[in-house]
């Protein structure tokens, strides 16, 4: 058998029942024994294949700690238990305990990403439900520069399928997570329709919040239109039209782009102008920014960001990987599992 320690041999007695004729070592499951590799060893042929792809596992397993295995094994003990991990997730009890206990207000964030599978690229949706407690009120000026609490806990899932099944989650996992009331989570997300959409069948009464930095991105590609003549007053132009979006939402905001408006012969200026207006005018209540900075609560989805670039892109987007979806999904249960916190949590369950 390989183990972490390396390989050993050993021999063990097999029982058969008389009567059903099934039978088997019993005492496999007591030390740990699954197949021929350890329980450690599987723990760590996964941790490795969840970080980098299966050939450099190989690689590094032997490098670090001795333990030899190809990649096609570590391969199919990496999708087997990212399965197990993706049902784990969904159902067991200790995957959810630490956020029912943890304290914070509930958010909500989620977002997609491309992924190259074997019927092309396709995007891979992914959910992080977590908890933060509010940090220090702020001021408009200090919104780019204030210090927020990290998440006291946090629980992501991911997977390549249709917007209104991811979406259906959603639901659920409220229920396992404890969140009996949904307009207490706040969803945090960039401006894809789908998110709202979702948003408003299965989070019903949820507050939702569009992340700033995409917002100030939209207002200056505005401005480099309007002023693409003059790069001080497109710089002028973007710190008035967010100081106004901080600090007094969509009236403000408003106000700073119709004055410019009036004022604009250019049709091609006008019409940046006039769909700057029609794509905040649909989120009227998701840019109230300066009643959350009071808050100290959050204001951009740079979570759900920084894990579909850490969780997902790093090992799934490698150059050269193309995967099955399913596989991919199973993968992905690995990385969820992982940027959980829930990874020891999941193997204590295995070996137990």
């Amino acid at each position: 058998m390989l183990t972490a320690g390396g390989e050993i041999k050993f021999s063990r007695v097999y029982f058969k029942c008389v009567k059903c004729c099934n039978g088997g070592y019993t005492a496999d499951e007591r030390v740990g024994i699954d197949g021929r590799y350890s329980i450690g060893t599987q723990q760590l042929m996964t941790l490795a294949a969840g970080s980098w792809g299966c050939e450099i596992s190989s690689q590094r397993l032997e490098e670090f700690c001795g333990l030899k295995a190809c990649a096609n094994t570590i391969r199919e003990i990496a999708q087997r238990h990212g399965a197990a991990m993706n049902r784990w997730q969904q159902e067991a009890s200790e995957a959810a305990n630490e956020f029912r206990q943890s304290a914070g207000d509930i958010e909500f964030s989620t977002d997609g990403t491309s992924v190259n599978t074997t019927l092309g690229w396709r995007e891979m949706k992914l959910g992080m439900f977590s908890k933060r407690p509010a940090g220090d009120a702020a001021t408009p000026d200090e919104w780019s520069t204030r210090i927020l609490p990290k998440p006291t806990s946090q629980v992501a899932f991911a997977a390549i399928e249709r917007s209104g099944r991811f979406g259906s989650r959603w639901k659920h996992w409220t229920r396992r997570l404890g969140i009996r009331d949904t307009s207490t989570v706040t969803v945090l997300a960039d401006g894809a329709k789908w998110i709202w959409e979702e948003q408003r069948k299965h989070l019903i009464g949820a507050s939702g919040v569009l992340d700033v930095f995409h917002v100030l991105e939209k207002i200056a590609q505005t401005s480099n239109v309007v002023h693409e003549d003059d790069a001080t007053r497109t710089s002028e132009w973007l710190d008035e039209g967010r100081e106004r979006l901080l600090r007094d939402g969509w009236q403000g905001i408003e106000q700073h782009v119709m004055a410019t408006l009036r004022r604009a012969r250019s049709k091609k200026k006008r019409a940046s102008l006039n769909a700057l207006l029609d794509y905040l005018e649909s989120h009227i209540s998701h840019i109230n920014y300066a009643d959350r900075l009071t808050k100290g609560q959050s204001i951009g989805s740079g979570q759900i960001e920084g894990a579909c670039k850490n969780m997902i892109g790093r090992r799934l987007k490698q150059t050269g990987a193309r995967w099955k979806v399913r596989r991919v999904n199973r993968m992905a249960g690995v990385c969820c599992t992982m940027y959980s916190n829930n990874w020891n949590k999941y193997w204590d369950s295995v070996a137990a």
